[in-house]
C-alpha cells in the first residue's frame, strides 16, 4: 500500500506578540497534522511593535515544548505575500484560524471565502479558543504592557521580555 503524503497545515498571524491563546491554537492544530508551518505575516495594514524577526524568535522560544507535547514537526517562517501563495509554497492543504469571540467570525468568514475562491484546494479549519484564552488578544497584551501592567498571564516569558524591552521598561 503506498504511503500517504504528510498532512501539512499553515497557521498565519501577525503574532505581535505571540500570546497563550496563539500557543493554544498552535498546540491543538499541530495535533491534527504531521507538519505545522506557523506563518508570521508582514501586514501593511498593521504597525507591529515587534519586528518580524522578534516575533519569529518569540514563537521559536516555545517550539521545543510544543514539538515535544504534540509529536508534530513545527516550523516558523515569515511571509509577506498573499496567504494562499504562502500556503502553497509550503505544500500545505489546511489553513488554521483561531476564533476567540463571535466578532472574530465575521472577519474570518470573509477571509475564508476569499481564500476559497483564490485556492479551492485549500481548506480553512477554525479552532475555537479555549475558555481560558478567549479574552486574550495581542492588542490587549500590548496595551497592558504599554501602561506598565504585568502581562505574564497573557504571553510567554520571551515575548513579554521583548515587549518590555521594546517599550523601554
Amino acid at each position: 500500500m503506498p504511503k500517504s503524503s504528510p498532512r501539512i497545515g499553515f497557521y498565519p498571524g501577525t503574532f505581535d506578540p505571540v500570546t497563550f491563546g496563539h500557543l493554544d491554537v498552535i498546540e491543538r492544530a499541530a495535533r491534527l497534522v504531521d507538519r505545522l508551518v506557523i506563518g508570521v505575516a508582514t501586514n501593511a495594514g498593521k504597525k507591529p511593535l515587534l519586528s518580524s524577526d522578534e516575533r519569529i524568535a518569540c514563537i521559536n522560544d516555545e517550539l521545543p515544548r510544543l514539538i515535544q507535547e504534540t509529536g508534530s514537526e513545527i516550523e516558523v517562517v515569515g511571509f509577506d505575500k498573499l496567504l494562499v501563495h504562502a500556503v502553497r509554497d509550503y505544500n500545505a492543504s489546511l489553513i488554521f484560524r483561531g476564533l476567540r469571540l463571535l466578532s472574530d467570525f465575521d472577519y474570518e468568514i470573509q477571509m475564508q471565502g476569499a481564500n476559497r475562491k483564490l485556492a479551492p484546494e485549500i481548506e480553512t479549519v477554525f479552532l475555537m479558543a479555549s475558555e481560558r484564552t478567549q479574552s486574550i488578544s495581542s492588542s490587549l497584551v500590548r496595551d497592558i504592557a504599554f501602561y506598565g501592567g504585568d502581562i505574564s498571564d497573557f504571553a510567554p516569558e520571551g515575548a513579554a521580555r521583548r515587549i518590555k524591552a521594546q517599550l523601554g521598561r
